[in-house]
């Protein structure tokens, strides 16, 4: 199963989740009508005592989110994704264009670079089978020939492993690159189901006089939950864009110069995919530079935490694979 379908099934998750909401309701509905009798009686004996005229307005806060209870779902859920959905469609174009320009670039690159090593004869042989097959064919059997033909043979190997190695390496760290970003996809998922079944009672609960900020705090994590998809769909835009440009300075110097060497920017991509890999796991703190509210700090710095310790754990990964398979390949090519 592909990544992409992976996300699809938590899409597919949360929404089947939702209707649990309607199981909280009750419990809901009788927290705020107890608050909500406390709530009105309080104000209106403190005017009364006072001799002061009731005023109504204000007696109307629990009556409006009692009503927000009772079609949670559609009402605050559904105003919330609606609000909020535009922002990830329009990250989410802006990925999908540079992952196509990254690989419409990609398979340029790959065909330039074939065609350089196919223009020069000394390494044609790598990479095309029917030039290698000319060249065994046109030596001979004397004892230099034979050596020229081992020398063939070994290069040719050593040049297959050389590639397989990295296309091992680079494949390895797409994966883990793909990993981090189903991991916070996967966290905001959970965090988001159960806010969004506990809604009710966040809401009930900030009927009673003392816990008015429940109210804004709960919509406040929810819509910093809800960003972690939009900030992560840019922090995979910018990365594409730099392999965008990446490539095409590739591209450039390979039409440019026959001899250019692609070894610097391969180098160049790993480093970014590491970074990439690492930098997945700020973007809770990014999400949460942009909207924030009383109380959150010690949220904010717990999501944080985790997410620096699961940054550091890939980063760990990476780190050894790296230094394994480099390890290994110097040993092979000594």
């Amino acid at each position: 199963m592909e990544f992409e379908n992976l996300h699809q099934v938590l899409r597919s998750l949360y929404d089947e989740m939702m209707p649990l909401c309607a199981d909280m309701a009750g419990v809901a509905k009788g927290i705020a009508g107890l608050g909500a009798l406390f709530y009105v009686a309080y104000r209106v004996w403190q005017s009364l005592a006072r001799a002061e005229p009731i005023d109504v307005f204000p007696m109307l806060r629990p009556f409006v989110i009692g009503f927000c209870i009772m079609f949670f779902p559609s009402i605050v859920l559904g105003t919330i994704n609606g609000v909020m959905s535009p922002i990830v469609q329009g990250t989410s174009r802006m990925l999908e264009g540079q992952t196509l320009d990254m690989n419409k670039y990609r398979e340029q690159k790959d065909k330039l670079e074939y065609e350089a090593m196919m223009r020069n004869p000394e390494t044609a042989y790598l990479v095309s089978n029917e030039e290698f097959d000319k060249q065994l064919e046109e030596l001979g059997w004397s004892p230099s020939e034979m050596i020229t033909m081992t020398g063939m043979y070994i290069e040719r190997g050593m040049y297959n492993m050389k590639k397989s190695i990295r296309d091992f390496f680079r494949e390895v760290l797409e994966l883990l690159f793909q990993a981090s970003a189903l991991v916070i996809d996967t966290l905001r998922t959970f965090f988001l189901i159960v806010l969004s079944i506990l809604g009710p009672i966040a809401f009930a609960i900030s009927v009673w006089d003392g816990f008015q900020s429940t109210l804004t705090q709960w919509i406040c994590r929810y819509i910093q939950t809800y960003l972690w998809l939009p900030v992560s769909d840019l922090f995979s835009t910018i990365l594409a864009k730099i392999q965008v440009l990446m490539l095409q300075n590739d591209i450039v110097a390979l039409q440019s110069d026959p001899n250019y060497s692609i070894e610097a920017s391969n180098g160049v991509y790993i480093v970014f995919m590491i970074i990439g890999i690492i930098g997945y796991f700020t973007i809770p703190t990014v999400a949460g530079w942009i909207i924030q509210a009383g109380g959150m700090g010690g949220y904010n710095r717990n999501v944080g935490q985790v997410a620096n310790r699961a940054g550091g754990i890939a980063g760990g990964v990476a780190g050894a694979t790296v230094g394994n398979v480099v390890g290994r390949a110097g040993k092979l090519l000594k």
